[in-house]
């Protein structure tokens, strides 16, 4: 039986020692306090542990992921940041701590955001070791891709345009959550197997199986925002009500969200079966996904 609690736990303790050895403190210091503060907040690790495990999947191992592994959570934390920001999503607290602008100021968090987005990409194209260049190459194009405009920012922008609206659809908000939630996380499963050396094959079935997590993670994120505690959370609850955001619950009510967010994960989950019991935990982390409680 597959133990993913344990999993979990040696996943994240590598995780965590490689950020904190990834950005040592420099000058100024005030930035890399700030982008240390956000970096190593904590959190359940769930970007890079996805790209750690599909690796291994694909037949790598730790060594030659951990370098994305650490630059994904540096662009998610990046994310992170600017999103709680009062022009974006104004929140006091993420993790349980305050939020990088509360305790910096609006200026600092900006600029520690850019500066753990671009430094994500060094950092890929710096440490990566015992990976052809052309594979790093292409995971710095995945890694890219997910961050832009046809990704994160995407998605942020049109959450931002239909928040107050009476009229959004599944489909816009299937766009919202695919490009500002999904992006990243399938970028976390295609990069693993690129720099495992996948073949089209599996990288197309790791991409759906990927699509289908991004999506059900989302819809979990929405359902607990209405269901959970602050404290639960780590953030403050009740946020996408306050700012009439577009949600999920909001369009199909919270059951037929949870069947669906279940759904999703069956489907990806169905993906995997090719791999057999390799994939225990891509499988796990999916479960994982649909029934956590923050």
């Amino acid at each position: 039986m597959f133990d993913l609690q344990s999993y979990l736990k040696e996943k994240q303790k590598l995780v965590e020692k490689s950020l904190d050895e990834s950005l040592p403190m420099g000058k100024p210091e005030k930035i890399y306090e700030s982008m240390r503060y956000s970096l190593l907040a904590g959190g359940k690790r769930l970007r890079p542990i996805l790209c750690l495990a599909t690796c291994e999947l694909m037949g790598g191992n730790d060594d030659i992921a951990i370098p994305s592994a650490c630059a994904l959570e540096m662009i998610h934390t990046m994310s992170l940041i600017h999103d709680d920001l009062p022009a974006m999503d104004n929140d006091d607290y993420r993790r349980g701590k305050l939020t990088n602008h509360k305790v910096y100021g609006e200026d600092i968090a900006v600029l520690a955001g850019d500066g753990l987005l671009t430094y994500a990409f060094e950092y890929v194209a710096r440490e990566t070791k015992g990976v052809p260049p052309e594979n790093v190459l292409e995971v710095i194009k995945v890694l890219t891709r997910a961050v832009g405009a046809q990704g994160l920012v995407g998605g942020q922008v049109m959450d931002l345009e239909c928040e107050g609206k009476t009229d959004v659809t599944a489909e816009m908000l299937s766009f919202i959550h695919i490009h500002k939630t999904g992006a990243l996380l399938e970028a976390c499963v295609t990069s693993g197997a690129i720099l495992a050396g996948a073949n089209q094959e599996d990288l197309e079935r790791l991409s759906i199986y990927a699509k289908n997590i991004g999506l059900a993670f989302q819809i979990i994120d929405d359902i607990l925002d209405v269901t959970a505690t602050s404290e639960e959370l780590g953030k403050t609850a009740g946020k996408d009500i306050s700012a009439d955001k577009a949600t999920y619950p909001k369009l199909w009510g919270l059951e037929e969200s949870k069947a669906k967010a279940d759904e999703l994960v069956e489907s990806a989950i169905a993906q995997l079966a090719v791999y057999g019991e390799k994939a225990q935990p891509l499988q796990a982390l999916a479960e994982f996904i649909v029934n956590r409680k923050n």
